[in-house]
């Protein structure tokens, strides 16, 4: 690929970018030049051209460097080298005005209390006004070349952004290519590779190892900070953007490894801080024959469609070629959104896209037997902890619970082969109404395996999923926009996170390998601080602690200082599949109370319409037996 060499206005910009940590004394500077001339010109205009160096005083190149320093000092007490020159307006016109005037007076009065008659007095009294001209028009002037440095660059009026740039090997290199053409000026390339400092790459110098991002003076005048490693392991990946997050600027990235390869992002297509670039973690590695075998040339249905992790599944399920994808969801607008994206992304593959409640039994029942579906994802659930606790706990339970059973009962009547779960890390000794919603799920899913040999039901269970709808980094993302404060519940709560592409291939491994009646579970490795995400995202915003504050609310209802994947009496078995781990939960007989409490708890879901939050949740913890309102259980 043939490489477009910046401009020579990207090169001015650069080199002006490259002086602007000198600005106020190269202000200064110039301002004093500016003085001097305008004293060799008013003698001019005062004595003619023949006469303006002959019947001068010796002593007049002490009277003008006397004059400058009076300048200086005057343009020091009022901040003049402070002023932005791009920026000249009418405010910063007086500003000079009454520097020179200031200055005017003290050297005229000087001059004349030393009794240097010599130096005209026409001289003296219009040497201010030269001085005031020659010093409005050089920031005119200036601020005319950066508009139409600016519009050459940029091609409108915005202002230039100016990048450092983390990497120099060749996606820094493809990178520069284009990024020119985008309104883009690469002062510099850090990179940790001892052979690349001193190079340089397309005209842009390697200016030192990635530490050096956080030293000002190689930083200069940009404005943000490019991570450029595409293909770096998520260690490097982490460690280059605490460093980009350190320099204070505001900090973007090439897309990853994952999407140049998927086709989802080109290399010159910068874009924000994602989730996935945050988490840190090498994603899940899919035994890609087993998932494709189990999907491909089949029909796969997909409850909650229109979700984050249901619309996820689509898209990956859709790249697996099935015969036939039905997508079934209950808003509509959802539906018509992943409708619409699958349509123009796999125009070859045959769709159906069905409004549907899971609860309704009819429904489920006539869709599964009319499509004859062969794998289930259910991925339909209310999933926000706080507003499942308050007035809602009676819908969570008829939406998580029995739509769960409706669903995966219509699945096995119609033949399916597999139906997954989409579970959570918050059944695990709930303490909220919506975990223990989903713990009963898990147990329906169990019970529903003995009863239907011929259909495998496999749960998967996961913690948070970063960038999901509801999920804090949208929601933190937001609150940075809007100049804060960033809400966190408390200081000390963590979280097991993963990515959305990262859960949905969890249920798709999980389908492939899971056997009837387990729980799978992935190694989310350590938990993260939520306090600290909220931090880094601020930092990567551009924005300082100080700038942004962290505003602590409380724990809200049912909500737990940390959760668990596994409660006290279970384990877990490895899988063929790194990381992803089966639960082997704590048995439970057929007569167990537990058990008998299940199905009065669906009798419940399916007879009530109006139930009090006390009710249900009593019926619950009868289903439920570790189920402790957050009240009730130690934090």
């Amino acid at each position: 690929m043939s490489e477009a060499l910046p401009t020579a206005w990207h090169r001015l910009d650069a080199l002006l970018a490259r002086l602007r940590p000198h600005r106020r004394a190269l202000a200064l500077a110039v301002d004093a030049l500016v003085v001097v001339v305008a004293w060799q010109a008013t003698y001019l205009f005062r004595l003619g051209f023949e006469r303006w160096f002959a019947v001068r005083a010796d002593y007049d190149p002490w009277v003008l460097a006397g004059v400058v320093l009076a300048y200086g000092a005057a343009f020091v007490a009022l901040r003049v080298p402070q002023g932005l020159w791009r920026f000249v307006g009418f405010g910063e016109v007086q500003r000079l005005a009454l520097a020179c005037l200031l200055a005017g007076v003290v050297a005229g009065t000087v001059v004349r209390a030393l009794g240097l008659v010599q130096i005209p007095r026409a001289v003296l009294a219009l040497h201010p006004v030269v001085s005031l001209m020659g010093l409005v028009l050089v920031r005119m002037g200036y601020r005319m070349l950066y508009e139409h440095l600016r519009g050459r660059i940029t091609g409108s009026e915005r202002e230039i952004r100016r990048a450092i740039v983390l990497g120099a090997g060749g996606a820094a290199r493809r990178l520069l290519a284009g990024i020119h053409r985008q309104g883009w000026v690469v002062l510099g390339l850090l990179d940790d590779d001892p052979a690349k400092q001193g190079a340089s790459i397309a005209g842009v110098p390697v200016l030192g190892t990635l530490e050096a991002v956080r030293d000002a003076g190689v930083r200069g005048a940009a404005t943000h900070v490019i991570v450029a490693l595409p293909t770096a392991t998520p260690a490097q990946r982490r460690r280059a953007l605490a460093l980009a997050a350190d320099s204070g600027l505001p900090v973007v990235t090439v897309p990853g490894e994952d999407e140049l390869r998927t086709g989802r992002g080109r290399l010159e297509r910068l874009r924000e801080i994602e989730p996935d670039d945050l988490l840190g973690r090498a994603p899940v590695v899919l035994d890609e024959a087993g998932v494709g075998a189990l999907v491909r040339g089949r029909t796969v249905l997909v409850t909650g469609a229109g979700g984050s992790i249901g619309s996820e599944l689509c898209r990956q399920v859709a790249a697996l070629e099935p015969a036939r994808l039905v997508l079934v969801e209950l808003s509509e607008y959802n539906l018509y959104a992943i409708d619409e994206e699958v349509a123009a992304r796999w125009p070859a593959l045959q769709r159906v896209s069905l409004v549907g409640d899971v609860k309704d039994a009819r429904r489920m029942r006539a869709l599964m037997l009319a499509w004859r579906p062969a794998v289930v994802f259910h991925a339909a659930a209310y999933k926000h902890v706080p507003l499942m606790e308050h007035h809602n706990a009676l819908a969570a339970l008829r939406n998580n619970t029995l739509g769960t059973q409706v669903t995966a009962q219509a699945a096995a009547e119609a033949g399916a082969e597999a139906f997954v779960l989409i579970s959570t890390d918050k059944a695990v000794n709930p303490t909220n109404v919506m975990g223990a919603t989903k713990r009963a799920a898990e147990m329906v899913v169990s019970a529903l395996a003995a009863q239907h040999p011929a259909t495998r039901f496999v749960a998967v269970r996961f913690g948070n999923v970063l960038g999901s709808s509801g999920s804090v980094i949208p929601k933190f993302k937001e609150q940075i926009a809007r100049g804060g404060p960033v809400t966190v519940t408390h200081p000390e709560i963590i979280r097991y996170f993963m990515t959305i592409p990262e859960a949905a291939r969890l249920v798709l491994q999980a389908a492939a390998i899971g056997g009837s009646g387990q729980v799978m579970v992935l190694d989310m490795g350590e938990p993260v601080k939520i306090a600290d995400l909220a931090r880094q995202l601020i930092r990567l915003a551009g924005h300082t602690p100080e700038e942004i504050r962290i505003e602590y609310t409380g724990l809200r209802p049912g909500e737990k200082l940390y959760e668990e994947l596994l409660a006290d009496a279970d384990d877990t078995l490895a899988t063929a599949v790194p990381r992803l781990r089966v639960a082997r939960l704590a048995a439970r007989a057929v007569d167990d109370p537990a058990m008998r409490a299940l199905g009065q708890l669906l009798a419940l879901a399916d007879a009530a319409q109006d139930a009090e939050d006390a009710a249900v949740r009593a019926s619950l913890h009868a289903a439920v037996p570790e189920y402790r309102p957050a009240g009730d259980a130690p934090r």
